[in-house]
């Protein structure tokens, strides 16, 4: 097996262990997967981080830290709900497993997002702030698109083989993509525009053009002040769009979408415009392939006409 190794920091590709997922794997809990070999390294983390965060923890029973790690994790996949699962891989059991992989030591917890693996911590951190951390990479996930919600483990099917996701086809603007992952907005947001100068209209060109904006717009925003402004003032069309995109980078997505197809129903002329020409930018950022989208459409067309 070739697999990228962790030979400089930022995101790993995975993505040539996309196969077909054999079978369920053990779990340690309704939202927590272990990984014991090629196989379920594929099928419960490169495979699945397509659609939803997966955080990969590298531990030992022979290091106490990583075990208390893999607790707390445990513990924010259940108050999460599904919104990312806890993969687990036990270096010492999978030793080869670990080598191949690259893993430079024990604890390693990594984010793993559309096949990308990108180390994210190697200490015990206190639980506030891991959860804090879950946060930002779910956030930055929902700027990828990547907004899926994850079954319960042990509601899934014995045999996944006819729920296998297909594989996905490679990123066409790589780099673009990896200035995403490592928080260089200006950077991404450059590439994209470049990439539709040359070509205008290119769907993939302009849905990252769309993330990049997204998080480059929410970043460093007040969530509590910001809240409360669209509260106060329910027709100030900057103020409802800024908790949109606060919604979107927290997982809500139908919020995000029904607060500026509300906007558009009570707006007219330009501040219509405007709600409606930024609800179209967030679809870009979901997706026209996911069935909110598609329900969306549908009301936004009702409420236009």
């Amino acid at each position: 097996m070739t697999v990228p190794q962790f030979s400089r920091p930022g995101a790993v590709d995975l993505s040539a262990l996309r196969r077909t997922a054999t079978g369920p794997s053990t779990t340690g809990g309704s939202f927590v997967v272990e990984v014991t070999d090629e196989g379920s390294l594929s099928a419960e983390v490169v495979n699945r981080s397509t659609s939803v965060v997966v955080l990969l923890s590298v531990w030992s029973p022979d290091v106490p830290e990583s075990v208390q790690i893999n607790d707390t994790l445990t513990r924010l996949a259940q108050e999460f709900g599904g919104r990312f699962v806890l993969a687990t891989l036990d270096a010492k059991a999978n030793a080869a497993l670990v080598s191949a992989i690259g893993i430079p030591s024990v604890p390693l917890v990594a984010a793993a997002l559309r096949g990308q693996l990108a180390p994210l911590v190697q200490e015990l951190l206190p639980e506030p702030e891991m959860r804090a951390l879950v946060q930002q990479v779910l956030e930055a996930a929902a700027a990828s698109g990547i907004t899926g919600t994850a079954p319960p483990a042990a509601a899934e099917p014995a045999d996944t083989d006819q729920d296998a996701q297909p594989p996905e086809t490679p990123a066409r603007y790589p780099a673009a993509e990896e200035a995403l992952m490592r928080g260089d907005l200006d950077d991404a947001i450059a590439q994209y525009e470049a990439a539709l100068a040359s070509a205008p209209g290119d769907i993939e060109a302009g849905a990252g053009l769309a993330r990049a904006n997204l998080l480059k717009r929410a970043g460093g925003v007040d969530l509590r002040a910001a809240r409360e402004a669209a509260v106060s003032r329910p027709d100030d069309v900057e103020a409802q769009i800024l908790v949109a995109d606060l919604d979107l980078l927290g997982g809500q997505v139908d919020d995000a979408f029904t607060r500026l197809l509300d906007v558009i129903r009570r707006t007219s002329d330009a501040d219509r415009d405007a709600a409606r020409k930024h609800l179209i930018e967030l679809f870009a950022v979901v997706g026209d392939a996911d069935p909110r989208v598609t329900r969306a459409r549908r009301a936004l067309t009702a409420a236009l006409f």
